[in-house]
């Protein structure tokens, strides 16, 4: 089983970034499609984006797309989350996760990280 470790979060003014990174352990990493899930204070978790095995396909959620951008690199068992243009909205605690399904279905996915808090003031 893929073990995920969530980095990079922060607190940061409205309009910063971040980069988030989630390293895994396992041979198998670079055979998974990775998710980012967040969940705000008193929400429930939502999706946020995915990449499959190699990177040539991405899934954005609306709030997000063309603020964040998903990448990887698999010789080193890590996918980053750049997030550009953070609004007070974007503040959750964001997971990364792993599915051998393109899917936003939390329940697909098989693995997760413990989370790294993003918190973006106004």
């Amino acid at each position: 089983q893929v073990q995920l470790v969530e980095s990079g979060g922060g607190l940061v003014q409205a309009g910063a970034s971040l980069r988030l990174s989630c390293t895994a352990s396992g041979r198998t990493f670079g055979s998974y499609k990775v998710g980012w899930f967040r969940q705000a204070p008193g929400k429930e978790r939502e999706f946020v984006v995915l990449i499959n095995w190699n990177g040539a396909y991405t899934d954005y959620a609306d709030s997000v797309k063309g603020r964040f951008t998903i990448s990887r690199d698999n010789a080193k068992n890590t996918v980053y989350l750049q997030m550009n243009s953070l609004k007070p909205e974007d503040t959750a605690v964001y997971y990364c996760a792993v599915s051998y399904y393109h899917t936003r279905q939390e329940n697909s996915y098989d693995s997760w990280g413990q989370g790294t808090q993003v918190t973006v003031s106004s």
